[in-house]
Order: structure tokens, then C-alpha cells, then sequence
């Protein structure tokens, strides 16, 4: 009976606020994509529109069923003890699932089944993928201002993908464009955009006076304490529009300006969108067994409990990530750190400081269940107990007591369930205590979270990142893959016709080059050594000893890896040529016979490498001055010559580059990337060495004259004593491929600033033969 009248309330309730049949969103998601493609923006647009108003009434739907079945089914209360266990447990369990399967039925308008979508769409889903067709769509139908829209949700949980970065700067410079335009359509609340609560109060009317701006007691709101202050915030939700801040840094930022009141507004509406933001991401992990493995259907399937078990840990786990999702700010990859205990960090200081010592002892409490040990903060609840006299009780707000409670009993399972039954756990936190973590997890726990603060790094890394200047090139390993920072690989920077003609050109680096002129190398008797700077190399152009157009390509090829490794690793920051070198390591032949050296041993670029006490001395005769390095590889047929990263201790391989044409690998060439050169056992192995730097000082002067010469040269040639080399191409290159813009490369403008040194060039110049 009981159950029936359950139903009959859940029917009615649903029956008020369904929509109607929900189509389910993969399927008008797979229509919109067809329609894309034939060009039908019309269709195209309402179809992902459809799609993505049906994704979001999936996931509301999800959400108000497990929150109205959570109060409706609950599991406390239930049977006595005295009946069998498994009735008492398993029978809630039935009614809780029969609760769902009926109230999203309702609230759906079909079977929930019939939204269970494919792991690739659900992907795209959560991806913002829609929005990326979206946005052309609406520009096609001319609706600039959704278009916009759409591009910028797309591209703050994409802030890498370089077509949309393009996008976003091409539809700034279009008249008609707003800066409102650029919203966030899925933000979420805590990290919304909205008003300040000193101009949501404006013309509003409490209880106690009608309040405006001019009017309004600052004074009432910090002594109208936590529930007070959020019961406005609730009351106002109505006012919430755009403002520029967003409401956690912007209490943070109010923080550092010392301006403590309006910091305690914006870290109270922060903290509590936060806590409800994370409810209702807990509250769609109760989703369908996901098998990241997609194991096989012959496969042994797991029994009853196993089966429970494994489910039930990974609705745990996910619960556990939420915390990170709502610290993760639209457009960043990494969270912001220790997100709910810095807020209460925060406003126990700010609450100090505007003198309410009750809140911030409150705080202060709060924050200890997160780190009961800190010193600091132990000593301030010592101050508040002076202050407001020893027998005052300082209780943590309850939310925070319940978030910590339920946060640590969630651990405990999951760290029982990875030391019994397998599996792994990246815990999200840092304040989990050590005394949770069972004894033969501590040091994986370690390495997780030394893990996590490298993922970090790369993540910082990766947002600093800017487009590449050219098309065509391909990113292949960066610094996850190689197991470090500040590293990456990329592809066709050459083609093989380039590859040839510099490859041309170092035989002139045997034969009247400079480096060691073909004589052993000084890292190894095993190899030879060949070099060639790019001074002699238009030197030896200048004697006819080598083609001008091979002199030329390699001053080229130099400058375009220079702007690929600036644009990625510090766009904005000029970077500036330390040394180019054309080197050749060729095998001895009769020398490889129980060779056990390196071709060049492991090494820094800017500083002295100590294996033993691991560090590295930026002094000289080091070359400090260095910032980031690089290999262009021409070839690759010869047997060893691979580049390998390795610790400090010069032993530990992290990672290992083979050569091919064409083929980059840029790093920073500090102590985080020790290097070295495994021996080249047979054949030749040829490269541009590259050195870069960020101080002009430093910046290779023997480059300057090459350039300098180089445009001596194009003058002459277009003087009229000069059309007897009307054969010769005037872009200097010996391939058949035409020059910008039909190359597919973008070359970057070469204008300066006003005052630049460098005037002395000519004020036309040709297409910059950037391949």
C-alpha cells in the first residue's frame, strides 16, 4: 500500500513539471551531425539545439528522481533486524531502483533505457562537442551573436583546440560583435559571472527596510551571519545578471585588495553554489555500470556481490572526482587547489578583519576538520577563545562537518575495496589523513600525488601554449608522453626535398665547414664530427663553394623551428637565436666494436650537471643564458643517434626521440631536462642543433651578418646588372613548391615596433619562403 501511494505521489509530481516525451539526445544529436553535413544549417541548428536542451533535461531529470527517491526510499529505517539480512538490505535496494525506473519514466515520457547512449556520444556530450557544430551552423544562417555564443562555450572547456582559438580571434575583429557575446552557456553557478552582492541589494526589499545602493548598511550583512547571508542570496537569485567577476575570484581578488567586507560576500555565495554544485554532481554518478575496459562478452562475468561491489565502488569514485569538476574553472584543465578548505581559510581571515571573531572562530573550526594539525590555524582559535571568553563553544558549520564526514567514510571503503579487491584510487585531496590510507598504499598514494602535482605542471604548461604559426606541422609527443616538462616532438617542420638539399649542404661541412672538420668527435673516438654555422655557411655561397638557395634554406628552416618552439612554449615572449649549428655524427666503422660510450653524454644546456648531488649549477662555464633547445633531424638512415631525457641522476631513462626528416624536438634547457645522445653505431646522423634565448644580448651575432649578407644578395639581384639569373627563382628555393600564400604556411608579419633595431632591412621584402 505504502508503495502504491509512493507511486501515485511520484506520478503527480511528475506529471506537474514533465515536458512531455523527451527524445533521447544521441539520436537528434546523430540528425543535427547528418544535417551539418549536407550543408542544411537551418536543420543542422534546431536539431543540436534539440539535442543538447534534451541532454540537459536528461541529466535534471536524473538528478531530481535520486534526490526525491533518496527521501522517498531511504535505506535508514527500514526493516528490523530481526528478518534476514538480505531482505532488510536488498529489499530497500528493489524499491529505491523501482522509485527510479518509475519517476524518470515519468519525467522522460518514455523508457529510461531508451536514453542510454554510446560512450562516444556521451563523450562529445560532456566535451561540448554540439556547440562546435553549433557555432558554424549559426554563422551560416547569419546569426552572428549565437554563433559567438556557441564558439566560446566550446572553447572554455576546449581552451587547446587551435582551429577554435582562430575562430574566436577572427569573430573578435568582426563588427557587430559584442563582448557579451562571448557567454558561457554551460557555466557553472559558482563559477558564473554575476553581480556583486552590494548591487544585487540595490532596490531590494528585506524585512527590515526597502535597501539601495546609497542606503544599504554593510554592517547588516555581516551580522546577519551565514544563514541570514544566504538566505538574501536565495532571495535574490531573481537580480543575479552578468558582472564582469566571477564570484570565487572575485572574492579573492576583494581578499588581496584588503577589502574584506565584499570578499566575505563573494566567498559565502561561492562556497555555497560550490557545496550545491557538488550535490548534484554526486548525484549523476549513480549512472549505469561503465567498463572502461569493454571487456569481452566470453569474458567471465563477476557474481552477485562482486558485482555489487564493483559498481557501488565506482559510484564512490566518481562522487570522490566532483570535488575536482567544481574546482575547475571554464577554460582551465587543472583545479584550483584545496577548493572548499580555501575558502574557509579565507573568510576566517576576512571575518577577522572586519571584526565578527564569531564567524571567523566558526571558519577557523571548519577549516581544522580539514587539517587539524595546522599550527596557524590552531593558534587563531587560541586568540578567539581569549576574546570571546573560554567556555564559548566554536562548533564547525554543520555543512562542512557532513561534507568531511561523508567524504572520509567514502575513502575508507574505497581504500578497503583497492586493498582487498584490486583496482587503483587517485584521490582527489590533500588533506586526506595518513591513519585512512592502509600501509602497503601509502607509497602509491605518494607517487599519486607527486604524480598529480607534475600533471599540474603539464597542465600549465599546455594553457600557456599558443597556436602554431604554421599548418601542416604535427604535435606527437609533448611533455606527458615524454615523461617530464617543457618537452615536446613535433612532425614535418621539412619535407623530404628540404631534408635533401640541407643534407646537400653539410658535405660542404666535411669538406671546408667549421665545427671539427671532420675530425673526431670530442665527446667520443668512435665518431666523427662535422659542423657548419650558418655565418660560413653563406660565406662559403659567397666563394661558390655551395649553392646560395641551400645557405638560404637552412637560415629558413632555423627560423621557422624558432618561431614553432617560441609560439608554443612562450607566446608573447620574443625569442632570440643563441647558436645554430649544422652538425653530421658519422660511425667509425672499424671503432664500433665493443663500444660502450655515448655519441654525447648526458647533459644540461644552461648549467653544470651534478648526478651526485642532484642538482645542476647555472654558472659558468655554463652557457646560462640559454632558455629552451632544439634538434631538427634530417635523416634517418644510420643505426643509433636517438635523443634520450633521463633524471638527474644521468641514469634513469624517461623518455627516448628517434630521428626522421623533418622531424622537431624542442625543450627548455634547464635542470628538469638532462639529455644525451646514444652512440651512432653505424652510418651518418645529421641535424640542425638549436639554442634560443630570452636575453637579446645574448643573441647570435654570426646570425646577423648571415641575414645581413643574405639581403645584400636580394638587393643585387634586383638590380638591372642582375637579369642574367632570370633562371634562378627569386624566392631562392630549389623545390617546385610555390611560395606563401599558396604554401598552406602562415607566416607571421614582420613588422616591428617603433624603435626596433631593426631598420637597417629593407622596407619591402619578398615572401619569407616559410615552406
Amino acid at each position: 500500500m505504502a508503495s502504491l501511494l509512493l507511486l501515485l505521489l511520484l506520478a503527480a509530481a511528475a506529471a506537474a513539471t514533465s515536458p512531455g516525451r523527451l527524445v533521447p539526445y544521441d539520436l537528434l544529436y546523430a540528425d543535427g551531425v547528418r544535417a551539418y553535413f549536407a550543408r542544411d544549417w537551418g536543420r543542422a541548428a534546431e536539431l543540436l539545439q534539440r539535442a543538447l536542451h534534451s541532454y540537459a533535461g536528461l541529466r535534471a531529470a536524473r538528478r531530481a528522481c535520486r534526490a526525491a527517491c533518496r527521501r522517498e526510499a531511504a535505506f535508514l529505517g527500514g526493516p528490523g533486524a530481526a528478518g534476514p539480512w538480505e531482505a532488510a538490505l536488498f529489499g530497500r535496494v528493489l524499491q529505491r531502483a523501482d522509485c527510479l525506473q518509475h519517476c524518470l519514466g515519468l519525467r522522460l515520457g518514455v523508457a529510461p533505457s531508451a536514453h542510454r547512449a554510446s560512450h562516444a556520444v556521451r563523450r562529445d556530450f560532456e566535451q561540448r562537442e554540439p556547440y562546435n557544430y553549433l557555432q558554424v551552423a549559426f554563422f551560416q544562417l547569419k546569426k552572428l551573436d549565437r554563433a559567438v555564443s556557441a564558439a566560446h562555450t566550446f572553447f572554455v572547456a576546449n581552451p587547446q583546440h587551435l582551429q577554435m582559438r582562430e575562430d574566436i580571434e577572427k569573430y573578435r575583429r568582426m563588427s557587430g560583435v559584442k563582448s557579451d557575446n562571448f557567454r558561457d552557456l554551460e557555466a557553472a553557478p559558482h563559477w558564473a559571472a554575476r553581480k556583486s552582492p552590494r548591487s544585487l541589494l540595490s532596490g531590494v526589499k528585506t524585512n527590515h527596510c526597502e535597501c539601495d545602493t546609497e542606503t544599504f548598511r554593510w554592517q547588516s550583512w555581516q551580522a546577519a551571519g551565514p544563514r541570514g547571508r544566504n538566505i538574501w542570496l536565495k532571495s535574490m537569485r531573481f537580480a543575479v545578471t552578468a558582472w564582469w567577476a566571477e564570484a570565487y575570484e572575485a572574492g579573492v581578488q576583494h581578499y588581496n585588495a584588503d577589502e574584506y567586507l565584499q570578499a566575505v560576500a563573494r566567498l559565502e555565495e561561492s562556497l555555497t553554489e560550490a557545496l550545491a554544485a557538488l550535490e548534484e554532481c554526486r548525484a549523476l554518478c549513480e549512472g549505469p555500470w561503465e567498463d572502461e575496459e569493454e571487456e569481452e562478452e566470453e569474458e567471465m562475468q563477476p557474481g552477485l556481490y562482486e558485482a555489487i561491489a564493483a559498481h557501488y565502488i565506482q559510484v564512490l569514485k566518481c562522487r570522490q572526482q566532483c570535488v575536482l569538476e567544481i574546482a575547475t574553472k571554464p577554460g582551465q584543465i587543472s583545479a584550483t587547489e584545496d577548493f572548499i578548505p580555501s575558502h574557509l581559510d579565507l573568510l576566517q581571515f576576512a571575518y577577522d578583519q572586519v571584526g565578527n571573531q564569531a564567524l571567523a572562530a566558526e571558519c577557523a573550526a571548519s577549516y581544522l576538520l580539514f587539517y587539524p594539525t595546522d599550527e596557524p590555524m590552531l593558534e587563531k582559535m587560541k586568540e578567539y577563545r581569549t576574546e570571546l571568553g573560554e567556555d564559548t563553544a566554536f562548533a564547525a558549520r554543520e555543512s562542512i562537518q557532513h561534507y568531511v564526514q561523508r567524504s572520509l567514510m567514502e575513502k575508507k571503503l574505497i581504500y578497503y575495496a583497492v586493498e582487498h579487491l584490486g583496482g587503483t584510487f587517485n584521490d582527489p585531496d590533500l588533506w586526506t589523513p595518513d591513519e585512512l590510507i592502509p600501509e602497503n598504499l601509502k607509497e602509491k598514494h605518494r607517487e599519486d600525488q607527486e604524480k598529480q602535482k607534475q600533471e599540474t605542471l603539464d597542465v600549465e604548461e599546455r594553457e600557456k601554449r599558443g597556436p602554431l604559426p604554421f599548418e601542416g606541422i604535427a604535435v606527437v609527443m609533448d611533455s606527458r608522453r615524454m615523461n617530464g616538462t617543457q618537452r615536446v616532438v613535433f612532425d614535418r617542420v621539412l619535407t623530404e626535398s628540404e631534408c635533401k638539399d640541407l643534407l646537400r649542404l653539410t658535405k660542404a661541412a666535411g669538406e671546408a665547414g667549421d665545427g671539427y672538420r671532420a675530425r673526431r668527435s670530442p665527446h667520443t673516438p668512435h665518431e666523427r664530427f662535422e659542423g657548419l654555422t650558418v655565418l660560413r655557411a653563406v660565406q662559403l655561397a659567397q666563394n661558390g663553394d655551395v649553392d646560395w638557395r641551400d645557405a638560404k634554406l637552412l637560415l629558413q628552416a632555423s627560423e621557422k623551428s624558432r618561431k614553432i618552439i617560441e609560439s608554443y612554449f612562450t607566446p608573447g615572449k620574443k625569442l632570440h637565436f643563441s647558436f645554430t649549428h649544422l652538425v653530421c655524427r658519422t660511425a667509425v666503422d672499424e671503432e664500433q666494436e665493443g663500444r660502450m660510450d655515448l655519441s654525447h653524454p648526458v647533459h644540461a644546456d644552461n648549467c653544470l650537471l651534478d648526478p651526485e648531488g642532484q642538482e645542476c649549477w647555472r654558472e659558468p662555464p655554463a652557457y646560462v643564458y640559454r632558455d629552451y633547445s632544439g634538434i631538427l633531424y634530417l635523416n634517418d638512415d644510420f643505426q643509433g643517434g636517438g635523443l634520450f631525457f633521463t633524471e638527474m641522476d644521468t641514469v634513469t631513462v624517461t623518455a627516448e626521440v628517434h630521428p626522421k626528416c623533418g622531424r622537431l624536438v624542442a625543450f627548455s634547457s634547464g635542470k628538469e631536462n638532462p639529455h644525451g645522445v646514444w652512440a651512432v653505431s653505424r652510418g651518418r646522423r645529421c641535424a640542425i642543433a638549436l639554442w634560443y634565448t630570452h636575453s637579446q644580448e645574448h643573441a647570435e651575432q654570426e646570425r646577423v651578418k648571415a641575414e645581413e649578407l643574405m639581403e645584400q644578395r636580394a638587393v643585387e639581384q634586383d638590380r638591372p646588372d642582375g637579369e642574367e639569373r632570370q633562371g634562378t627563382d627569386r624566392s631562392g628555393r630549389s623545390s617546385s613548391e610555390p611560395p606563401l600564400p599558396n604554401s598552406g604556411a602562415r607566416a607571421t608579419s614582420r613588422r616591428q615596433k617603433p624603435g626596433s633595431d631593426r631598420t637597417q632591412h629593407p622596407k619591402e621584402l619578398r615572401v619569407r619562403d616559410e615552406f
